[in-house]
């Protein structure tokens, strides 16, 4: 569910109009409601209420500070892949305790970064990683809290681009040799290992690979603690889906039942790290039409969105509901690609799409945008970024200023020589 609906024709967030706030924040922009990520999280967190769990928020899908004070305050945690994820994390007051760092390239700094801050974690790659986080805790006088991220080679049936728990995958180390690295790892003087990780991919609409993962790593945690290994943290990654057209995925009470069938009784506390299901629904990309164009083969809809905005069209051929900020009725429907100002044929929003038509100055509101928008968006051609915007209530609050051109070329230097 969210909480964006329409009142009178006008497409709300909320208690606020689309209209009012495109009118004095300029377009385009994303818009995130406070009521439908608090709701979001709330009904994960308690969906597993019945067992010892932690809610670490996957920040790669969403790294707005504001957005992260809102789930500190609900108890959450953060699944951080980058330094600056972390500092990110850190700054929005998340407890370094309720923060594990994953990604198959993690630096030095970063390792000395968050043995510094003491986060809960690292779910440790490679075996490389794992001996260069031996030797950076070595030079600090400390000791790396550690999973093994573990790939059990199952197939999420997503996009290729986005599935991580198959053999061929770079993220993680295959589950035919992970008791030999967990014995490494007990070797090395800097190194507690404390659990075990997986995380299969993403926007996964079904329960089944993730059950099939879990069985092979609960057993698994049974082989290492008859090795006399200390198993306290089970992390089940995140992935799963949402709604983007017809998806039918499970809802989180389904997949909780799912997964505490099969963990129940490991005696760990399960670290979940979910991020689109979260986010996903509860932020909208609104943006203005620019041009109507019609050719002798398509006709487009012209925007001042762009790839560079929301990428997960143009990238995946992922498909977003695109609706109007205010809605008319008796407009038959016309075939139509929603693109943007970018110099690239792949840069459009929608391809094919049945949509009534807009005219120059309409405003359309690209819904699920909330999870891999901003944090995907670049500077492609010297665009600056765009805000991002909190509803609450019937208040809207600036947690991002729109970029401006001097933001472009901020940290920039011309030799004295040119």
């Amino acid at each position: 569910m969210h909480h964006f609906h329409y009142r009178d024709d006008q497409l709300m967030c909320e208690e606020v109009s689309i209209d009012r706030i495109a009118e004095e924040v300029g377009t385009p922009f994303y818009l995130y409601s406070h009521a439908t990520l608090t709701h979001h999280f709330q009904v994960f967190d308690q969906a597993f209420a019945g067992i010892p769990h932690l809610v670490c928020f996957a920040m790669k899908a969403n790294s707005n500070l504001a957005a992260l004070k809102l789930f500190a305050d609900l108890g959450g945690g953060a699944d951080v892949v980058s330094g600056g994820e972390l500092y990110r994390a850190l700054k929005a007051g998340i407890p370094s305790r309720r923060i594990v760092f994953a990604g198959v390239g993690k630096t030095r700094e970063e390792m000395d970064y968050a043995l510094k801050s003491d986060i809960l974690m690292f779910n440790v790659e490679s075996p490389q990683e794992l001996r260069v986080l031996n030797d950076v805790a070595g030079s600090m006088g400390v000791t790396a809290r550690v999973a093994l991220r573990i790939n059990p080679d199952v197939d999420p049936k997503t996009h290729p681009y986005i599935s991580t728990g198959l053999k061929k995958s770079k993220f993680g180390i295959d589950i035919s040799v992970a008791m030999e690295e967990y014995q490494v790892a007990r070797e090395l003087r800097h190194i507690q290992v404390v659990g075990v990780h997986q995380h299969i991919g993403s926007q996964i609409t079904e329960v089944t690979p993730f059950v099939d993962g879990l069985v092979k790593v609960v057993e698994l945690i049974g082989k290492l603690r008859d090795q006399g290994f200390t198993i306290d943290y089970l992390d089940v990654g995140g992935g799963l889906g949402i709604t983007y057209k017809d998806e039918d995925p499970p809802v989180p009470r389904v997949f909780a039942e799912a997964l505490i069938a099969v963990v129940k009784d490991v005696g760990c506390t399960i670290v979940l790290e979910p991020g689109r299901v979260i986010a996903g629904n509860a932020g909208v990309l609104v943006t203005r039409v620019l041009y109507t164009k019609q050719t002798p083969a398509k006709h487009f809809i012209i925007v001042d969105a762009g790839m560079n905005d929301l990428i997960r069209p143009s990238l995946y051929g992922s498909f977003h509901s695109i609706l109007p900020a205010r809605r008319k009725d008796g407009r038959e429907t016309v075939l139509a690609d929603v693109v943007g100002p970018v110099c690239e044929s792949g840069d459009f929003l929608a391809k094919d799409r049945s949509m009534p038509p807009a005219e120059p100055g309409e405003l359309l509101v690209v819904m699920s945008a909330g999870a891999y928008g901003y944090t995907m968006a670049s500077n492609y051609n010297s665009r600056p970024r765009p805000p991002e915007i909190l509803v609450k209530g019937d208040r809207y609050f600036t947690v991002r200023e729109r970029e401006s051109y001097e933001d472009l070329i901020r940290g920039e230097r011309i030799p004295q020589y040119l």
